[in-house]
């Protein structure tokens, strides 16, 4: 049976924050324009929530604002992402293609599974070209849940898979590791946080490292 390795989009293939603070800018100035919003940009805010679902960032970033409203800004920003990724603005992590091509070309399954949506996710992926190695990218507007762990169990139901490695950023991705019975990889690059990285099984810090560990987590 094939092992299945399962990547999170943002902070783990994606550099988000090549694009982020652009977008995020844009939507608040958009914001500040119909009244909406007279503070800062909260930048910061949004670094420490990275990771989490869609809707829980903008009750977060928008506390007082109608759900209509977040609903709006949130439109707003995924269109700015987009427009930023197709412009070439944004950047993979070092190394990402050649570890999905050597994982691959060893006969792994290899999934994206993220808090993401589908438009955004799928930019990402034609624009870098990653459907050359990964079998399907799932997004969680799959899941009613909202919860990343129901959308890791889906990929493993629907291709029939086992054993196999979770790698993410955020501790979402780690719990949705272990409640599949699956290995945890923390990968501690921009958005990550160290209290978050020690619940991880293994803690990388380059993308490279991953040839080795799931080499030998399948026992080559």
């Amino acid at each position: 049976m094939a092992m299945a390795v399962i990547f999170d989009m943002d902070g783990t293939l994606f550099q988000t924050n090549k694009i982020l603070e652009m977008a995020l800018e844009e939507t608040f100035t958009n914001l500040r324009d119909k009244g909406l919003w007279k503070e800062e940009t909260p930048i910061e805010n949004y670094r420490e929530i990275m990771g989490v679902p869609l809707k829980t960032v903008w009750e977060i970033l928008l506390p007082h604002h109608s759900d209509e409203i977040r609903f709006m800004a949130n439109d707003f920003f995924q269109d700015k992402l987009i427009e930023n990724i197709k412009a070439g603005n944004g950047e993979l992590y070092p190394n990402v293609q050649q570890v999905l091509m050597f994982l691959k070309e060893n006969n792994y399954a290899l999934f994206i599974a993220s808090n993401g949506q589908k438009d955004y996710l799928t930019a990402i992926t034609e624009h870098y070209e990653l459907n050359n190695w990964i079998t399907e990218t799932f997004s969680i507007e799959q899941i009613h849940s909202q919860n990343k762990a129901d959308l890791v169990r889906e990929i493993l139901q629907k291709y029939n898979l086992e054993k196999g490695a979770v790698i993410g950023d955020r501790l979402s991705d780690i719990d949705a590791a272990k409640s599949n019975g699956l290995v945890a990889i923390g990968c501690d690059f921009d958005f990550a946080q160290a209290r978050e990285m020690k619940e991880a099984d293994v803690v990388i810090e380059d993308l490279n490292e991953l040839k080795a560990i799931i080499s030998d987590l399948n026992g080559f």
